[in-house]
């Protein structure tokens, strides 16, 4: 189905824009609007394009254009679910600041220790490490095969300008991998990187719970609204930016699950929320078997199919905490993140015009953690009434193995660890370092060749020091 998207960068909307855009949807005659899994908005078909002067600096797309992509971020998380000491609400809102234009591949801005959002789901996914304001870069671009890993840490303030860079490469070069990427942006910035001292680990955790009233810190709330349908009411909306307001709260988050989180609402005005919620009819306390449901937006089949299911497993009394489902068209495009995937074939055109029952996939992640990008397929062509059983078989299964797993970057590291290994040196005036894995393109000196191994004239790619001047840093493996 064509639908328009508004771009909200980083899931992070104000009050003020909201109510912008819900004015703007009431214009047009509709009663509701709904989430992105990219923490967008969207809205029905027949929403008219707008002038430029009515758009203000919202950033729309329109169904027959294919300008722009969501910045996804983990901002939503902070200060109420698990994170990276570091890294604040106030330095993503930083981050997100300094992309300036409207980014035309996907981008995710993450913390690791957070699951309420997907690591891997985006062109470049930036990833928070342990070190102050650094960042690991996973690169999966249009057409590649696989993700790949930048071979150094992003600076947290080098981030935007990173994009920009890599974005000017892929739209300019007709050819590029990851070595090249690495190249030509190191030929092209001035950044402020760091050596990668160890690997990604992204620890698992059980799926958070992200609705109703909760405790955040000790004089505020946090609140999770979620409707099933994925339709807001604009009504709602207006009045609850108005409460926003008057609560001085300047924030609004979209997750990518179809709901929405608001942040500092003040202790002495939890009652008044509360009213207003129960005078509004709106429930908060969904069950975990309801909640965890990533939909295609505006897609009957998903919400009935999901009615069904959560229904039948529901009668079963089955315990499906920690887990998360989603629903898909067939694809295999590899961008699943939910610990479940039910995918529904594709009908063969020579029996379209014959009315027969559709059939589906059953995938599950590797040890049902969706950041190992790997997945299992269990059940093929499979009815819609034996979903249920499968289901509640791969939640048991779950449950058997849960704590018996070895983490996916524990078992790389492992491996890592039974290969050679070759020292990384560094330039001690400008902090560039020569890495044997990588070699010098910018001087000829292919991969493979060690430090050590240089003709004594080497010197600095970047400040053209001599190769004196080199300190070994690590040992790397490759």
């Amino acid at each position: 189905m064509e639908l328009t998207r508004l771009i909200v960068k980083g899931g992070v909307i104000s009050p003020g824009e909201l109510r912008e855009v819900v004015n703007m949807a009431a214009d047009q005659g509709l009663d509701s609007i709904s989430f992105g899994s990219r923490q967008d908005i969207i809205f029905p078909k027949g929403f008219k394009a707008l002038d430029k002067e009515k758009m203000g600096k919202h950033h729309f797309v329109f169904p027959d254009e294919k300008s722009g992509n969501n910045i996804v971020s983990s901002y939503v998380s902070t200060d109420i679910f698990r994170n990276t000491n570091w890294l604040t609400g106030n330095k993503f809102l930083y981050i997100l600041e300094q992309f300036k234009d409207q980014p035309k591949l996907k981008v995710n801005i993450n913390d690791p220790k957070q699951q309420l959002v997907p690591l891997f789901t985006g062109h470049l996914n930036f990833i928070a490490s342990e070190h102050e304001d650094y960042w690991y870069l996973y690169i999966r671009l249009p057409k590649w095969h696989r993700m790949e890993v930048y071979p150094v840490l992003i600076y947290s303030w080098d981030i935007a300008t990173f994009y920009y860079e890599i974005e000017r490469i892929v739209t300019t070069e007709e050819s590029f991998g990851i070595d090249m990427i690495f190249s030509l942006v190191s030929e092209a910035l001035d950044t402020n990187n760091r050596t990668i001292d160890k690997p990604l680990n992204v620890p698992f955790y059980p799926f958070p719970y992200y609705e109703g009233m909760n405790r955040m810190g000790i004089d505020q709330y946090w609140l999770g609204l979620y409707w099933r349908n994925n339709f807001y009411d604009l009504d709602f909306l207006k009045e609850m930016c108005d409460l926003c307001f008057d609560c001085k709260i300047g924030k609004i988050c979209i997750t990518p699950w179809k709901s929405f989180i608001i942040k500092g609402i003040p202790k002495d005005r939890k009652l008044e929320w509360e009213k207003f919620l129960g005078k509004k009819g709106i429930n908060v306390r969904h069950s975990l078997l309801e909640l965890n449901w990533h939909l295609p937006v505006a897609m009957d089949w998903a919400l009935n199919l999901k009615t069904f299911l959560v229904r039948t497993l529901d009668q079963f009394d089955i315990s499906t905490y920690g887990l998360n489902f989603g629903l898909s068209e067939y694809n295999r495009d590899g961008h699943y993140f939910t610990s479940i995937v039910i995918e529904k074939n594709e009908l063969p055109k020579d029996l379209e015009s014959i009315k027969i029952r559709d059939t589906y996939n059953v995938l599950f992640a590797k040890n049902f953690d969706p950041n190992t990008r790997e997945y299992i397929v269990h059940s093929q062509d499979i009815d819609k009434l034996e979903l249920p059983t499968i289901l509640i078989e791969l939640s048991r299964k779950y449950f058997e193995e849960l704590g018996n797993s070895i983490p996916e970057t524990t078992e790389k590291n492992t491996q890592k660890k039974e290969k050679p290994q070759l020292d990384v040196y560094q330039c001690q005036e400008c902090l560039t370092t020569y890495n044997p894995e990588y070699g010098d393109e910018s001087q000829n000196i292919p991969k493979g060749i060690l430090f050590t191994d240089l003709a004594e004239t080497y010197c600095c790619s970047l400040c053209e020091a001599p190769k004196s001047n080199f300190k070994i840093l690590e040992a790397v493996t490759i």
